[in-house]
Parts: C-alpha cells; structure tokens; sequence
C-alpha cells in the first residue's frame, strides 16, 4: 500500500506544471543581444505563465575589450533598454555600473562583438571583465552565462567576414572552438546557444534569417533566439508555446520552436554542430 501511494505521489509531480517563474536577466551586448533579448522574449514566457525582467546594456558592435574599459572608467555609453510587464523603456547615456546596480539581477549574459566572436585572441580581458562585472552585482547568487552569436549570412560581404574565409561554416566553427577554448577558463560553463539555433532553422527556412547578412532577420531570426533564451531561461520547453507574432505562421513558429529546442538539448549534453 505504502509502495502504491509513493508511486502515485511521484506520478502526480511529473504531471504537475512547473511553477510560475520570475526572472531578471541582463544581456550585457550590443545589436546582437537586442536581436535576441528585445522582442518576443517577454512574450514567450509569459504565455507559459512566467514573467521576466529583461535588460540589456546596449552599445552597437560593442566589444567585450570596450565593455571592459567603460567599466573601468566609468563611461556613460549605453543604452538602457529595458521589458518590465512587457512596457519597453529606453535611457541613453548611462554607466555600467548603474545598470548593473539597477536590479538584483538572477542572470547576467556576456558576450563578444560578432566579428570576434571566432578569434581566441580577442577574449583576453573577458576573466577580469566578469569579475569587474561582478563586484557590482547586487544579488550573491547570479548566474554569469555565456551568449553564442550566431555565424553571418553564406552571401555577406564585409572585411569582418573575410577573417572566416566568407564561409559560414568556418565562422561557425570558429565561434565554437573558441568558446571551447575560452569560456571554461573563466568560469563560464552555461551558454545561450543562440547560433546553434540560427544555423539548425537554416538548414530547415533556408539561409533567410539574417536582414542584412549579419543582423536577425526581424521575424523568423529574432524569434529563433528569442525561443533559444527563453527555454534556456525558464527550463521549460518551448516547442509548443502558443506565442508568435502575427508576422509568423503557426508552421515556422513551430520549426523555431524545434530548432530552439533543439539548440538547447545539445547544448546540455555540451555538442555542437559539425560539417
């Protein structure tokens, strides 16, 4: 009878709901983490019953060497965007400092310029960046994670491109043999793989998720890394999600949904794609 009752106990926790989360999470980036984190987002969570603080301290093609210096310095460079019950607000002109003192935030995301996003070399302040980060931190138990951005269209044309052989895979590659390199050496073992999930919905959309070869795409590019963040976020899954944007059909909702998950799966089990 015990044995029957603590079997039935167990069951009803499998088939019970998570509970709802609040979480605040603060993107520290540039356009890539506002393709990623600035639309879509909020409203993904919400509509599976949990709520997020999203911030994100903006400078366009900001660097994690400049992030680090304004730190140090006390620049009042960014950008404040912030989602608090999916109402957008915007302050230019403020520190750092203040942005992260601004919240107890629960996760604090990091991450490269795209165009070094593949060169080790360039990482090289990221260890002293994450402390200097840190001791302004509010909250004892954040979590530092790392954002994968996402390798650039096949038919882009730029010199920053040209460091990859214009291939998209070699970039990809690149991006993923550098964090292997880099991120374990500082204390970075989570990843938001949000260039995972770009490159798996290629394979399915096509190479159609970029709007100008290296920026998302404002549809079906920003809501496959929106999905990647938030079931990275909340730990739910998020193939299923009842939200898209009336931009996007229920189909290619779903394919990003998959591939999101998809991202997220592998990363757990610490793969990435080859070629």
């Amino acid at each position: 009878m015990k044995r029957t009752a603590l079997f039935l106990f167990f069951y009803l926790l499998i088939l019970l709901p998570l509970p709802a989360k609040v979480i605040k999470v603060l993107a520290i980036g540039n356009s890539f983490s506002q393709d990623a984190v600035e639309q879509y987002l909020y409203e993904l969570a919400a509509a599976q019953g949990d709520s997020l603080i999203i911030g994100n301290a903006y400078i366009g093609g900001c660097s994690i060497d400049r992030h680090y210096d304004n730190l140090l310095t006390g620049k009042s460079d960014y950008e404040y965007r912030k989602v608090v019950a999916g109402v957008r607000s915007n302050k230019k002109k403020v520190e750092l400092r203040n942005i992260i003192r601004d919240e107890q935030w629960d996760v604090i995301s990091l991450q490269q310029a795209s165009h070094f996003s593949g060169i080790p070399a360039t990482y090289a302040n990221l260890a002293q960046f994450k402390r200097l980060v840190k001791s302004y931190t509010t909250n004892l138990h954040v979590r530092f994670v790392w954002h994968m951005t996402w390798a650039y269209a096949e038919d882009f044309q730029s010199k920053n491109f040209a460091a990859y052989d214009n291939s998209q895979h070699k970039m990809y590659a690149a991006i993923v043999s550098t964090m292997q390199q880099v991120l374990p050496a500082v204390g970075l073992e989570s990843v938001i793989p949000s260039g995972t999930a770009i490159q798996l919905a290629r394979y399915r959309l096509g190479d159609v998720l970029n709007r100008d070869g290296f920026h998302l795409s404002y549809t079906l590019g920003r809501y496959t890394a929106a999905c990647t963040w938030c079931e990275f976020l909340t730990g739910r899954i998020v193939d299923g999600n009842p939200y898209h944007p009336d931009a996007i059909s229920e189909e290619e909702a779903h394919v990003c949904q998959e591939e999101a998950h998809e991202a997220c799966f592998m990363q757990r089990q610490n793969r990435y794609l080859s070629f």
